[in-house]
């Protein structure tokens, strides 16, 4: 049922996939095959899910490696996915250069602000104008509210310490919900991700009762007050 990874990025991958699974369900026509645009896609875990689904998905990301890694996989598709899918080199910042604004249903950006970004919020608006109206924006960050958690849980006290004063940079649940608002895409819902599971050492296997652990978090992390300290934050924004 599931594939091979390091345990964290399974946890990250499977609960999202369950996430935007349950707001596309209820919020298209059931059947309608939706525009999909994965901004920053990595590998392209949840794009090549949304293809299999029926959806057509373009994915931008500037990484060489997850590029390669991300066109073999899809180079493995039979042709009917293959043909709902689309590959382009770029920075998450330049969807204005590929797109006309509200061309795309759903926007993913996960992980994209987990990195060092200029004006990360500009970056935001320019996603966001890529949705249709009534399109849905999925977004991934740290959780900036609950950074010490990791360093606590790990023993590392010093680094406890000095999480609790996190950089301005940082995404909390509150700038974020008026972030959304203010580039058009009011906060919908919103879940935690990785709750229990963040301070798996990296080459951690993936356990015998995976499937029970995934059930554990997937409920801690639409379930107050867990999901407020999980370490990443999945909002769900949508245009008015």
């Amino acid at each position: 049922m599931h594939g091979p990874g390091r345990l964290r990025d399974v946890v990250r991958e499977e609960l999202v996939a369950r996430q935007l699974e349950e707001q596309i369900v209820g919020r298209f026509p059931v059947g309608k095959r939706l525009r999909v645009l994965d901004v920053g896609m990595g590998r392209g875990a949840q794009a090549l899910r949304l293809a299999r689904a029926g959806h057509d998905v373009t994915g931008v990301e500037q990484d060489a490696a997850s590029l390669a890694a991300v066109r073999e996989a899809f180079a493995g598709e039979p042709e009917g996915i293959r043909e709902r899918m689309r590959i382009i080199e770029g920075h998450a910042g330049d969807t204005g250069v590929h797109f006309l604004p509200g061309s795309f249903d759903v926007v993913l950006c996960h992980g994209v602000l987990m990195d060092d970004v200029e004006e990360p919020d500009a970056l935001l608006a320019g996603v966001a104008r890529m949705l249709a109206p009534g399109g849905m924006l999925s977004l991934l960050v740290r959780n900036g509210d609950a950074a010490a958690m990791r360093a606590g849980l790990s023993g590392d006290w010093a680094g406890a310490l000095a999480a609790f004063c996190p950089p301005t940079s940082s995404y909390g649940l509150t700038r974020l919900t008026s972030t959304l608002a203010g580039i058009g895409a009011p906060l919908h819902t919103w879940y935690g991700v990785r709750v229990f599971t963040d301070t798996a050492a990296d080459d951690a296997v993936l356990p015998d009762d995976l499937d029970a652990m995934l059930a554990v978090e997937d409920r801690a992390g639409r379930t107050d007050p867990y999901r407020g300290v999980a370490a990443l934050l999945h909002l769900c924004g949508v245009r008015g």
